[in-house]
């Protein structure tokens, strides 16, 4: 998409279908995307885009294969990517790292909760927040957690009013984290917004 003319136009294909991937922005400009379903099912695959050429090409494949997950870039340039399902009976809490610079992946600790349609959001101190989320036998969550990428662990902190999937998570200048909407919506509609206190890990409607 070209904003100045207002007009699209193709450029280079995946080499792997993929549904519910992510794609990241990376600091040289150019495009992680990670996992997905596709051809083939669910998928661990990687590839990189190159704006500079409009082609894709592979990196480094997940450890897990992963669906509805989300990746969150981080201020040192590393991708953090967590939760998702790979399968319809194993919702997934364990995280991953990707370094690109040698275009692997590595364990980053494990979610206390396994969730997939989770919201990510990096928080001014270089920590990650996770909100919300779905597992199928379990229902949605109110729960939310924090990554710390110094130390390389999760954590717990308070629990949005109520429980939501699908969701949006927008980090505010003030640092406050702005939750809104839920796949429930569709069934019930009911706008709902929600904003986390930095520093006080409690959510409060908006």
């Amino acid at each position: 998409y070209d904003p100045a003319a207002g007009t699209w136009s193709s450029t280079g294909s995946l080499a792997a279908s993929r549904y519910v991937a992510t794609a990241t922005l990376l600091p040289d400009g150019k495009v992680l995307a990670a996992g997905g379903y596709g051809a083939g099912g669910f998928q661990s695959s990687a590839e990189i885009y190159n704006p500079a050429v409009g082609t894709w090409s592979s990196t480094g494949s997940l450890a897990t294969p992963r669906y509805g997950h989300s990746a969150t870039l981080l201020p040192d340039g590393r991708v953090l990517v967590e939760g998702g399902y790979n399968n319809s009976a194993e919702y997934l809490a364990s995280a991953e790292m990707y370094d690109p610079a040698a275009g692997t992946w590595s364990s980053a600790g494990s979610l206390a909760a396994a969730r997939s349609f989770h919201s990510a959001t990096l928080l001014p101190d270089g920590r990650v927040l996770v909100t919300g989320g779905y597992r199928y036998g379990v229902g949605y969550y109110a729960s939310a957690e924090v990554f710390d990428p110094a130390l390389g662990s999760w954590g717990s902190t308070g629990s949005l009013a109520a429980a939501r999937s699908g969701h949006t998570d927008t980090l505010l200048p003030d640092g406050k984290v702005l939750v809104t909407g839920d796949s429930a919506a569709a069934i019930s509609p009911a706008p709902r917004c929600m904003t986390r206190m930095p520093g006080r890990g409690a959510a409060r409607a908006a």
